[in-house]
């Protein structure tokens, strides 16, 4: 997994469309190599983003959990603490 794509699952709030638009973004970006494609690869660059977070969303509104939603902030304060140990 792409180290900077970050778990949406189980949030509060819930992760937006933007975030996961994002993340799609990130992956699509990662295997195809290419950060911004070319004229001729957009619209099938374009697509694959728009289907990868179609198919993103669905997949968190039917995944379930027992597990009480982790918070935004406070994960976000783990993750500054984390960078700044390791870098």
């Amino acid at each position: 997994m792409c180290r900077n794509i970050r778990t949406l699952h189980n949030f509060a709030p819930p992760a937006t469309r933007d975030e996961i638009h994002a993340a799609a973004l990130q992956y699509v970006r990662k295997i195809s190599g290419s950060a911004k494609p070319s004229a001729v690869n957009a619209e099938a660059f374009d697509r694959a983003v728009a289907a990868i977070t179609a198919v993103s969303e669905q997949l968190l509104d039917e995944l379930t959990t027992s597990a009480p939603p982790k918070d935004r902030d406070v994960e976000a304060a783990k993750a500054r603490v984390r960078a700044v140990r390791y870098s």
